[in-house]
Order: structure tokens, then sequence, then C-alpha cells
């Protein structure tokens, strides 16, 4: 126990300060989910059959219903197969119990439309369900969206790893041209290019709701609003597990609102990202008050992540009452982010969480992520609020790494209690850090006995 009391005094500055966190109230009171007329749109009306592409008849549904005014396109219990959906205002895709919409994987059915891709704006393949400039559009009911995802579609792009796969050539590509500024309407890709769509994606949209579904094999991200204001996702339970399979990303986004969701991923389970390097520069719009509360995260490189995609800054977040346990989660809460992204990240609050096992540490400030100190922007995090949290078994609580002119300061834990810490706290080129009535309790070691002592 003195090893590690000994090592927390060397490290942590009693440096007082106060997370301004007075935007909850006003935040919450912004955020309303979209309500829509009481007309259905049955989409077997429009020619919809159980096990056939209904692409047409969705599409079909989905014109009816905004020339009407608003409503629900239903998609009725059974099996249909579909192809990208683009949502229009006051339409609410409503899959029903026992219902599974699943994606066929033919690319000639994702239209090359205006997106982000890794925070780099671009013309790639359509989101699987993407709205663009819409108000009032929800995916909604209690049916599966199966992404129809596997290694012998989607995600085998990414075979060989980044180094090598079909995605990399597209991806280093679609970075250098966002680098070198070339207009985005140049930026082409999809046909001949491998860079795999979202999920979910309202882009530049308002008053957006997703709530109750399941969403199974993603290509990649699975709810990524981008541009967007007025964003509640509620009650859904995401379970997909290949490559960047993170599960909502809010980009560039405001009011913000994640609740009552179950995370089993095969990345970050919440990853708040605001626009990569240049072209996140350029854009340099914020994702802002965001409330994540009452969810369950498993699997996954972290339950809440910051980054590592931020150059348009992150500010004002609330993570609270939701718990975490897992021997794939890696991190609780994680920052990530290098001097090729910079950013100011600040004003984030964790309360009243319960995390059972992660892998790395319970918070991690990672600043050599990737391009590391190699760059001229200076990443900061600063204003980070740790308070009522427990821990059953991490290999430590913080594992820390700045660099020489970054920013991470005034991080305070309050309330707490870590136990099962086996290793000691990785702190480096960091400012303040406050403890106050934290017990750091070490994993008891296994007593092992002789023979003669049996």
């Amino acid at each position: 126990m003195k090893y590690f009391i000994s090592l927390l005094v060397v490290a942590v500055s009693f440096a007082l300060g106060s997370v301004p966190n007075d935007w909850e109230t006003a935040t919450l009171a912004r955020i309303k989910a979209p309500t829509f007329p009481d007309r259905d749109f049955v989409i077997t009306a429009y020619g919809a059959k159980s096990g056939a592409d209904c692409s047409d008849a969705i599409y079909a549904a989905i014109k009816a219903c905004n020339a009407a005014g608003g409503g629900r396109v239903v998609v009725p219990a059974g099996e249909w197969l579909t192809g990208a959906i683009r949502l229009e205002s006051n339409v609410n895709l409503h899959v029903s119990e026992g219902a599974t919409l699943r994606w066929i994987f033919d690319t000639a059915k994702y239209p090359v439309v205006f997106t982000r891709w890794e925070g780099i704006e671009c013309m790639n393949y359509s989101a699987l369900i993407y709205a663009f400039e819409q108000e009032n559009i929800a995916v909604t009911g209690k049916g599966t969206l199966d992404g129809g995802a596997d290694w012998t579609t989607w995600w085998g792009w990414t075979e060989g790893g980044r180094g090598t796969s079909k995605q990399n050539i597209s991806r280093t590509l679609l970075f250098e041209m966002g680098e070198r500024g070339v207009p985005v309407n140049e930026r082409v890709f999809g046909p001949g290019h491998y860079l795999r769509p979202n999920f979910i994606q309202p882009y530049r949209c308002k008053n957006i709701l997703v709530e109750g579904v399941k969403i199974i094999r993603a290509p990649m991200w699975q709810v990524h609003p981008v541009l967007s204001q007025n964003i509640t996702v509620r009650g859904v339970t995401i379970v997909s597990h290949g490559p960047n399979n993170d599960g909502c990303n809010p980009e560039s986004s405001t009011d913000v609102l994640i609740e009552g969701t179950l995370f089993d991923t095969g990345d970050d389970c919440i990853a708040i990202k605001s626009g990569r390097n240049a072209d996140g520069r350029r854009v340099n719009v914020p994702t802002e008050n965001v409330i994540v509360r009452n969810c369950e995260m498993k699997a996954g490189h972290g339950g809440v992540v910051l980054g590592s995609e931020c150059g348009g800054g992150i500010r004002n977040v609330l993570v609270e009452h939701c718990t975490m346990d897992s021997p794939e989660l890696d991190r609780a809460l994680r920052f990530k982010n290098n001097a090729m992204r910079g950013g100011t990240v600040e004003n984030i609050v964790m309360r009243n969480v319960t995390i059972g096992r992660v892998r790395e540490a319970v918070l991690t400030i990672d600043f050599l992520y990737e391009e590391g100190p190699r760059g001229p922007f200076k990443p900061v995090v600063r204003n980070v609020e740790l308070d009522s949290i427990t821990s059953s078994a991490s290999p430590r609580v913080m594992f820390i790494r700045g660099f020489e002119n970054s920013v991470i300061d005034n991080i305070r834990i309050s309330n707490s209690t870590f136990r099962g810490v086996t290793d000691p706290e990785v702190i480096n080129h960091a400012g303040s850090i406050m403890f106050r009535n934290v017990t750091i309790e070490p994993a008891k070691k296994e007593r092992s006995l002789s023979p003669a002592g049996r």
C-alpha cells in the first residue's frame, strides 16, 4: 500500500479548481426528441416482399411520408433486404418488433454522397441510413438493423492491417487530400476505393432520434451524427465486433443525449470527435454539450473516448450513472490526441460510474497516440473531473502521457475508490492533478502454500 501512496504523492499537486457545468440543465432543456404525425406508411403497401430487395419500396414509402407532412415508415415483422436508405424530414423509420432490416453487400446500392470519413470530408459511399440537411428524423422500434458486415464483405476491406489493406490505399489518399486542402467535391471515393460506410449518419441535420433498435454487423462506425444539433440516442442495443465498430460517435455536433444504451463493440463504445488534422481545423466546429447517462459499456477500446479526431475542439461532456465492465474493455475514460491533430478538450465530468475490470487504466490521457509530438499543433486537455467512481480491477488508475509544451491540467478525482490496482501510475508532462477523498487498494496477491504448510 505504501508504494502506491508514495507514488501518488510525488505525482499529484493539490491545485483547487472548479469544472464549470452550469450548462447541464440548459442542455437538457434544449434537447427534445422529435415527434411525428400519427400516420403510418407500411413498406408492404409500396411493394416490399419479405426476403427480397425492398430498396425501391422503402424509398417510395419515405417519399410518400415526407410529401404527406410526416409520419412513420413501418417495417413490419419479417426479414427485409435493402441497400442504402436516405431519410427525409419528418420521417420516422420504424422497425417493428420481430423485424430484421438487413443490408445487401452490393456497392452499387450505396450511392456516393457528401460525408465525413475518419474526420475528413469527402464524397464516398452513403451510410446505410443517411440524411443530409434534414429536420425531424428518427430510426425507432424494437427490431434489428443488420448491416450484413463480415470478413467476406465490408470488414474484408481491412484485411492485412492498416499498412497493406485495400482500405489503407484509399485512406492514405484521403488524408493527403485533406492536408493539401483539395476541394471536397474533388475528393471522390466510392467505386474503385475501399472506404467502408458508416451505419447511421445524419449530416447537417436537426432534431434526430435513434431509439429502441438493435444494431449488429456494422461496416464501420455505427451511430455517427455529423455537424448536427439536438440528437437523442436512447435505449439502443449495439453489438458489433468488426474493425472500427465504434458504437456512437457524435462529431462536430451540439446538444447530444445518449442514454439507456448498451455498447458491446469492436472499438470505442462512445467516441466524441470534431474533425481530423487540417480538414478538422478548416471546418472548425466543436462538439459540445453532450450528456451520457444510464448506459452500459461492455467490450470496447474505451467506454467514453474523446478524440483522436478533435481539431474543432470538444467541450462540456457529462458521463453519469453508467456501468462499465468487461475483460475486453481497455479504459473507462480516454483522451487521445497528438501534435498533428491539436484541438482543445475541456470541461469533462464523469460521476457516479461503476467500473468492473478494465485492461489499461480507469483514466487515460495519451498525447503520444500515433504521431505523438511530431507536429506543430498543441493538444490541450483541461478541466476534467471524476467524482464518485468505483472500480474493482485495473492495472492503474491513471495512464497520462503528454510531452513538452502540451497541456494536461486541472484533473480532479474525488470521492472515489479504486480496487485491484496492480501497477504504478503513469504520469508524464502533466500539470495539476488533485485527489480528494480517494482510496486506492492494491490487488491482493494469491497466497501460495508449500506442501508442508497445507
